[in-house]
């Protein structure tokens, strides 16, 4: 009984607010078609997939497709660079999107504000080959831009990026900064948009610096919205930017002990085998463990401040 009077109130509510019922439904439907029809296919990870039997008709092999990520020799190698790439990106992406967002708002010149506010998300909507033919242009070691202008002017001999691992770490944060960081501060500058500026009047007469406005009036009241970004962004902790990875650096072989990842070492291995059930498998870890990951960072949200939970 008191099922149906749920769900029948729940109709009720879609039809009285049946204008703002229809401007959701296309995004419900995207919702439905990118995240969960596709959950059907979770069994073709323990599957041998055939082309001739079809999906349906192909053998069960239990967890065998799974052994091929864990029993692999690079496992220790690409575990490790995607943990650390996601947690840097993580940790670097939401200082630079705080901050950004907090310069933005002390802009009075509203003209200013939206003419940077609309520079800054540029970045996050060019395709990653086109960033990849960028920073091409500075990298390249004969004609790009830091070897034949920035080097050349200081007197250092050209550097042949795309052999030399060792500065492949920064330049990877870097343009995942550039192209990320923009686009997050949008949603802080949301944010702090809410706030109602009586707060900033107070603090003012009271004598308070801009630091002290930042620190103790801005940040606190953003602060829900932080905590709700950082829970939502360990769900991908275990996933990498595809693009970033394998198209910036022009697939170097010489690169891949700081640039492999679990995305880019099963599609170069896929490219081989050509086996749609272990990269299922993959796929299929990789989103247990960002699951696990979002419900144990709110767990710890819940303990330190209940109210800041997502659930």
């Amino acid at each position: 009984m008191t099922r149906a009077t749920g769900f029948t109130r729940f109709i009720h509510a879609m039809w009285k607010y049946k204008a703002l019922t229809l401007m959701m439904l296309p995004a419900v439907l995207v919702l439905l078609a990118h995240s969960y029809l596709p959950m059907f296919g979770i069994f073709i990870a323990f599957k041998n997939v055939n082309y001739i039997d079809g999906i349906w008709g192909s053998p069960w092999v239990g967890i065998d497709n799974f052994k091929f990520l864990f029993s692999s020799g690079d496992m220790w190698r690409i575990v490790r660079n995607t943990l650390l790439y996601s947690l840097t990106f993580m940790i670097m992406n939401l200082v630079l999107s705080v901050s950004i967002a907090v310069a933005i708002n002390e802009i009075r010149r509203r003209f200013l504000a939206k003419a940077y506010q609309s520079f800054i998300i540029l970045p996050h909507f060019l395709s990653m080959v086109v960033v990849s033919y960028l920073v091409y242009a500075f990298l390249q070691p004969d004609h790009g831009f830091i070897n034949a202008t920035v080097l050349k002017a200081f007197g250092h001999d050209p550097v042949f990026w795309y052999s030399e691992k060792g500065y492949w770490p920064y330049i990877l944060v870097f343009v995942n900064a550039w192209k990320h960081a923009g686009f997050g501060a949008v949603i802080y500058i949301a944010a702090i948009a809410g706030i109602d500026p009586e707060y900033y009047e107070a603090a003012l007469i009271d004598g308070a610096s801009k630091w002290k406005q930042i620190t103790n009036i801005t940040i606190p009241f953003i602060r829900p919205v932080i905590i709700i970004m950082t829970i939502l962004s360990m769900g991908s902790i275990f996933s990498s930017d595809f693009g970033l990875f394998f198209q910036v650096p022009m697939n170097s072989g010489a690169l891949y002990p700081v640039t492999d990842t679990v995305d880019t070492y099963v599609y170069r291995a896929l490219m081989q085998l050509n086996d749609i059930g272990m990269s299922s498998a993959t796929a299929l870890v990789q989103s247990v463990v960002g699951f696990i990951m979002v419900i144990a960072t709110n767990s710890m949200v819940r303990k330190i401040d209940p109210e800041q939970a997502l659930f």
